[in-house]
């Protein structure tokens, strides 16, 4: 199924689209030169849809049973609805990205779901930890997108992780605070997604009256996926840091000088994985977990490994390539992190 949008205004689809996964893991998004693939699970099914912007026009091209209702959401997805210009600043560095990456807009998917169960794995760890264990509840429990591309992994519907206790999620290194999270978050979906036909302040307290979800949280859904254009993660470790040090060249300070359009400053300003440390200066890279299965590359070896892990079939060390000695290694590290 194929639909076209106009384009009206500058647009870069690869940051905009992207930019609703900058904080927490992704298994459903994927870059293909100035195209992107994105993949859910819609109301009708899973669906996928490709994104790319050719002579002023947005293309959007989808697979599955949800194909539709992703088609109709499309222009929301690639930020079409959101108008950038409305930020107004006299600082010169936000006037430098405004010019530099005008065609930044913020998207808006239209779901909590997916979002929220990525944000909960991202709170109190790292960003390559949150990951890897939402790519291998993915592959574990959830399954490959429809369409073309065997790369795009989909989280299992919100009823499969409600019934799962605690300690499964445990060996997919997920400790149990926030499994239980997750699992209240899946149970409670239905009145959580009210909050995308929700004002934002009545959005944010809707999704903050599950224990488990604080500002940090909410912000990261109503910023990534509801498209609220003065939500940020509050609380969160590295942004201050990372902000006050593009903007003021200078340790943080508690002031909001672009009140209405907090986001955007961040958007354009962020290098994914290089948060600022407190002095200013980017944090040290992060190594990488030792084996692709637990690391969050999306090989058939790592979602059979992972699918093990939960116990969600067996493995036949006969049969398979990971073998014995593999399999107990990927369990020891994702019982570890």
């Amino acid at each position: 199924m194929r639909l076209t949008v106009p384009i009206e205004g500058p647009l870069d689809l690869v940051r905009t689209v992207t930019g609703s996964a900058q904080w927490g893991g992704c298994s459903w998004i994927q870059r293909e030169g100035d195209a992107v693939w994105y993949a859910t699970r819609a109301p009708d099914g899973p669906a996928t849809v490709r994104l790319a912007a050719e002579a002023g026009r947005l293309v959007a091209e989808a697979w599955g049973p949800g194909a539709d209702w992703l088609l109709s959401g499309a222009a929301a997805l690639a930020g079409l609805h959101d108008d950038p210009s409305r930020l107004r600043t006299d600082h010169p560095v936000v006037r430098r990205l405004q010019k530099e990456r005008h065609g930044v807009r913020l998207s808006n998917t239209g779901q909590v779901y997916p979002t929220l169960i990525a944000a909960i794995l991202a709170q109190k760890v790292t960003g390559l930890e949150s990951r890897a264990q939402l790519r291998r509840i993915a592959w574990a429990w959830g399954e490959r997108a429809p369409g073309p591309r065997d790369d795009l992994w989909i989280l299992p519907p919100p009823a499969r992780l409600a019934e799962t206790p605690y300690y499964a999620v445990h060996p997919l290194g997920v400790e149990r605070k926030r499994a239980i999270i997750v699992i209240e978050a899946a149970r409670r979906i239905r009145r959580l997604e009210e909050a995308v036909r929700m004002p934002f302040p009545e959005a944010s307290a809707r999704l903050q009256a599950l224990r488990g979800i604080g500002p940090w949280t909410a912000g990261v859904v109503l910023a990534e996926a509801l498209g609220d254009p003065d939500a940020v993660p509050i609380g969160d470790y590295h942004l201050p840091n990372t902000v006050a040090w593009h903007l003021a060249g200078e340790p943080r300070r508690r002031r909001r000088p672009h009140a209405g359009h907090s986001p955007r400053p961040v958007r354009r300003s962020a290098r994914p994985g290089r948060p600022a440390a407190e002095d200013g200066r980017s944090a040290p890279k992060q190594a990488r977990a030792p084996s692709r299965a637990t690391s969050g590359g999306c090989s058939e070896r790592g979602v059979h490994v992972a699918r093990a892990v939960a116990g969600a079939e067996r493995v036949d060390p006969a049969a398979d390539a990971v073998g014995v000695e593999r399999v107990a290694r990927a369990v020891r590290l994702a019982s570890d992190t």
